[in-house]
């Protein structure tokens, strides 16, 4: 991977850290790149897979943290070492969801999401959702906050903090979580193979609208929602040895 894109993050940090970068390597346009580095947070790296799906152009990405967590991202250990570091980098595939969502209306939304796609209710109605995994009804009536869907990646984000489990990045399986349920109480969600197709219909959804969020990409007043795993939409993202994500996932289990 010789012909490098770089994209950053406009905090004073990431900026400092892609000057030093650029003032030790010569970055080219994506269009012409093998692999992109990122700097910044997981923010950062999530924006730069996006981007490459919008345009359908997708290669490694090497991401450096200058962020918060970080989570996706490699450290930073100054600007002279990075060829050979993505030289020697470990390379993670993952597997972004496609969700198509239905409004009330009649529209429909096609978005991508790389951690998860969630449902959330918009008022202080709670949302009452049917759920329905490849073309069978299995709750009839979940009444909530809420429900997502969450990939590997994104077992550790949202889907964590909902209470649902961590998944091993290369388990090939998916995170049904409820948010805050209210009704079945007890329900404590499910784990999906990857090959699920996962329906999700709103129940009263003029009396109680919901939201869906693929990632930061929000659509209002749904009537359904369709999310089922892009596999032809594969990504690489690469991680210094001992660093990379899979042994972070697991770490994250062990964590009081």
């Amino acid at each position: 991977m010789e012909r490098l894109a770089i994209v950053y993050s406009q905090s004073d940090r990431a900026r400092k850290a892609a000057k030093e970068l650029c003032e030790r390597h010569t970055f080219v346009p994506i269009e012409e790149a093998d692999a992109v580095v990122a700097v910044g947070g997981d923010g950062t790296m999530l924006d730069a897979l996006h981007d490459m799906l919008d345009v359908e152009r997708i290669i490694p990405v090497f991401g450096i943290n200058l962020g918060t967590v970080g989570f996706l991202m490699n450290r930073y250990h100054g600007a002279g070492d990075l060829m050979s570091r993505i030289a020697a980098a470990k390379a993670m595939a993952v597997r972004p969801l496609r969700m198509e969502a239905v409004t009330q209306d009649g529209a429909r939304h096609t978005h991508s999401a790389i951690n998860e796609v969630s449902l959330l209710r918009e008022t202080r109605q709670t949302a009452k959702v049917e759920i329905s995994v490849n073309g069978k009804v299995r709750i009839g009536e979940l009444a909530g906050d809420g429900v997502l869907l969450s990939t590997p990646v994104g077992s550790t984000a949202y889907n964590l903090s909902a209470n649902g489990p961590i998944l091993p990045l290369d388990s090939r399986m998916l995170a049904l979580t409820p948010i805050s349920p209210f009704r079945p109480r007890r329900w404590p969600g499910a784990i999906l193979p990857e090959t699920s197709k996962v329906t999700f219909r709103v129940r009263e959804p003029a009396k109680r609208p919901v939201a869906v969020v693929a990632d930061q990409r929000e659509v209002r007043d749904i009537a359904e929602v369709h999310v089922e795993i892009a596999a032809d939409r594969e990504m690489t993202l690469l991680f210094d040895p001992g660093h990379a994500l899979d042994e972070r996932i697991v770490a994250e289990q062990f964590i009081t």
